[in-house]
């Protein structure tokens, strides 16, 4: 069976032994993820949509690392710092970003790290053919 770990350089990352995503054979978890920029930065203070979109781009490209796509993704799970401030501005870039995908979501409203940081997005993804036929190897 195939395992397959990405660790994207988060400093929390060595210290927690924690990975960014993780493949067992067709399945795929992605870590909690949030806005901070390789600089250390955080994009976007106070914007829940850019952020989330930030988010699903660093989202994307960790499911890449570990052979699949934003395609494979069948759970997101949200954590927002201000449901009644930033729940629609989530809303609607997951609808953005998963038209036609229709992954299962929810979101919980949770304190964060940083002031400015509004929302933290997991994934989970299952690896499959077009016809919805399971892939374990690759």
């Amino acid at each position: 069976m195939v395992v397959r770990t990405f660790k994207s350089g988060g400093r929390f990352e060595e210290v927690g032994s924690y990975c960014r995503a993780k493949r067992v054979g067709p399945f795929v978890f992605v870590a909690g993820t949030t806005a901070i920029e390789p600089t250390g930065r955080l994009h976007a203070p106070g914007d829940t949509y850019r952020q989330a979109m930030y988010i699903f781009g660093r989202i994307e490209a960790a499911l890449a690392e570990v052979g699949a796509e934003m395609r494979h993704v069948v759970r997101t799970r949200a954590f927002l710092t201000d449901m009644a401030r930033g729940g629609g501005d989530f809303v609607r870039a997951h609808g953005e970003v998963f038209k036609g995908i229709d992954p299962v979501t929810s979101g919980v409203e949770a304190g964060l790290t940083q002031p400015g940081m509004m929302i933290e997005i997991e994934a989970d993804a299952l690896i499959h053919d077009p016809d919805g036929t399971v892939v374990f190897g690759g």
